[in-house]
C-alpha cells in the first residue's frame, strides 16, 4: 500500500496556532535537570509565556524546582535597551546565588540583550572565575525555536561545566539524547521507560533529564560513557556529533522511538549488539517483558475483535517527528490501522528532512508514505479536511489546536503533543512495553467514550 500526501494548500509566510516555543524556552531544558536553576536575561513576560505555553497548557506539567515562577529574570525595560543590561544581570546573579540553592545556574538570553549586544559572556565569566557553577547560552528568539535552544543549552553545559576529559571509559554506560523536555508532553514517563528497559538489558544509563537523572553529577559523567544513543529522528544528532569530536565518543542513532513489543524488542536487540552486551541476559529480559505485554494484549484482543463496528480504520498524526514516526509505525504494524495523513510540525533543520521522510518509506513491508512538513495550524486544518478518511470517523493524533477540525470530521482526537490542554500528565508514558499499553487504553477509551 502506498499513500501519497499532496500538499495542495497555498503556502504563506504567517504561522497560526504555533506548535513550538522560541529559543529561550530552553530554560525548561535547564530546569528539567535536577538541581539546576535557569536565570533569564530577557524582557518582562518572556519567561512567563514559556511557562504558560510549555509547562501549563501542555499537559499541566508544572514548573518544578527551577521552572515556572521560580526562575529569576532580569525583566528588561527601556532603560536596559538604551544603556545596556549587563549591570542588571550582574545584580540578579548575585541575588539569585544568595537566596537560591542550586547545583548549577544557567543564564539564558532573550532577543533584547542579544540585539543590543550585552556582554553576557563577560558577566558570567566573572562568577565562573570565583568558582560559582554557572554557564550561559545565547538563546535569543531569532536563533530559532526551542529545539534549537535545547541544543545550545546542552552544548553550553558540556563546554562550560563538564569540560575536558581524558580518563577511562565505561563501555556499558550510555548517554541518552532523545525527547525534548516539556515540548514532549509525556517526556518524564517516556524517559523513565527508556532508562528502565535499557537497564534491563545490562546498561548503565545516563538519562540526563527528569526525576531519574542524578542531575549535574550525571552530566559530569557524560565523557565517561562508552557511547551516546540518539533516540529520535534528528534531535540530539548535533549533540552526539559534537561529543564524538570533543571526546572521541561514538554514537548510535536509532530514529524510531519504540512503541509496543515489536519495535521495543527490535530496539533492545540493536542496542545489545552495538554495545556488546550479554545477549542471553538481554533476551531473558525481552522474553519477560514480552510475556507480560502479550498477556495484557491477549485480553485486550477480545475487545478489539468484538467491537469492530465502532472502531476507526484510518488515522492521521500531526506533531513532532519523534512521536509522529513512532506512532505511525505502531498503529500500522501493531493495530493494522491505515495511515491517511502524516504532518510534521516542529520545522526540523533542512539537512534532516530527507532522512526523516525516508523513514516513512519503510513503515511496513507494504506501506510507504509521503509526509508534509507544516508549521501553520491553518494549513494543517485544511489538509486534514481534504484528507480521504473513508466512511468511518477517523482517529487523529494531534494537539489541542486540532480539536475543531476533528469535530468537523466527526472524528476522535488523542492529544499527543504541544499544546495538549485537555490532558493532565503526571508520569504517563506512551513508549516501550508499558507505555504502549497506556496508549492503547487512551486510544480506545477515547473512541468508545465519544460513541457513548
Amino acid at each position: 500500500m502506498s499513500i501519497e500526501n499532496k500538499n495542495t494548500i497555498e503556502k504563506t509566510n504567517s504561522i497560526s496556532q504555533v506548535r513550538y516555543a522560541c529559543s529561550i524556552a530552553s530554560l525548561y531544558t535547564a530546569s528539567s535537570i535536577p538541581g539546576v536553576i535557569p536565570i533569564t536575561h530577557c524582557g518582562p513576560g518572556c519567561a512567563d509565556k514559556q511557562f504558560m505555553g510549555l509547562a501549563f497548557y501542555n499537559g499541566f506539567q508544572g514548573g518544578g524546582y527551577g521552572g515556572g515562577a521560580v526562575s529569576p529574570s532580569v525583566n528588561t525595560t527601556e532603560k536596559e535597551v538604551v544603556f545596556g543590561g549587563a549591570d542588571r544581570l550582574r545584580e540578579l546573579i548575585k541575588a539569585s546565588v544568595k537566596i537560591m540553592d542550586a547545583d548549577l545556574f544557567v543564564v539564558l538570553t532573550g532577543c533584547i540583550p542579544d540585539l543590543v549586544g550585552d556582554d553576557v559572556p563577560s558577566v558570567v565569566s566573572e562568577f565562573q572565575e570565583k568558582g560559582l557553577p554557572i554557564v550561559y547560552a545565547e538563546t535569543g528568539g531569532f536563533k530559532g525555536n526551542n529545539f534549537t535552544g535545547h541544543e545550545l543549552v546542552v552544548k553550553s553545559i558540556i563546554d562550560q561545566y563538564v569540560g575536558p576529559y581524558e580518563g577511562e571509559r565505561e563501555p556499558h554506560t550510555v548517554n541518552i539524547w532523545s525527547l525534548l523536555p516539556y515540548q514532549n508532553t509525556f517526556w518524564r514517563g517516556d524517559l523513565s521507560e527508556v532508562k528502565r528497559i535499557l537497564e534491563g538489558i545490562g546498561l548503565k544509563v545516563n538519562i540526563l533529564f527528569g526525576h531519574h537523572s542524578k542531575g549535574v553529577e550525571e552530566w559530569k559523567e557524560i565523557p565517561k560513557a562508552g557511547f551516546n544513543l540518539v533516540l529520535s529522528p534528528w534531535l540530539g544528532l548535533k549533540t552526539a556529533q559534537y561529543l564524538e569530536k570533543k571526546y572521541n565518543q561514538p554514537f548510535l542513532h536509532i530514529p524510531t522511538i519504540p512503541i509496543g513489543a515489536q519495535e521495543t524488542s527490535r530496539f533492545l536487540r540493536e542496542v545489545t549488539e552495538y554495545a556488546g552486551l550479554d545477549k542471553e541476559k538481554a533476551e531473558a529480559f525481552i522474553r519477560a517483558e514480552e510475556k507480560e505485554y502479550y498477556y495484557y494484549l491477549e485480553h485486550f484482543a477480545d475487545f478489539y475483535s468484538e467491537y469492530w463496528w465502532g472502531l476507526p480504520a484510518k488515522f492521521a498524526v500531526v506533531g513532532d517527528s519523534a512521536y509522529n514516526l513512532a506512532l505511525t509505525k505502531f498503529l500500522v504494524n501493531q493495530l493494522g490501522l491505515i495511515p491517511a495523513r502524516q504532518i510534521i510540525t516542529e520545522n526540523p533543520p533542512e539537512e534532516y528532512k530527507k532522512a526523516i521522510a525516508d523513514q516513512y518509506k519503510h513503515i511496513a513491508e507494504d506501506v510507504s508514505l509521503d509526509i508534509d512538513f507544516i508549521e501553520d495550524g491553518y494549513t494543517v486544518g485544511k489538509l486534514l479536511e481534504e484528507t480521504d478518511f473513508g466512511h468511518k470517523p477517523p482517529i487523529i493524533f494531534a494537539t489541542t489546536w486540532d480539536r475543531d477540525v476533528a469535530k468537523k470530521l466527526n472524528g476522535h482526537i488523542v492529544e499527543i503533543g504541544f499544546p495538549a490542554s485537555y490532558e493532565v500528565v503526571i508520569a504517563r508514558s506512551y513508549i516501550g512495553y508499558k507505555g504502549a499499553l497506556n496508549l492503547l487504553e487512551k486510544i480506545f477509551t477515547t473512541v468508545i467514550g465519544k460513541s457513548a
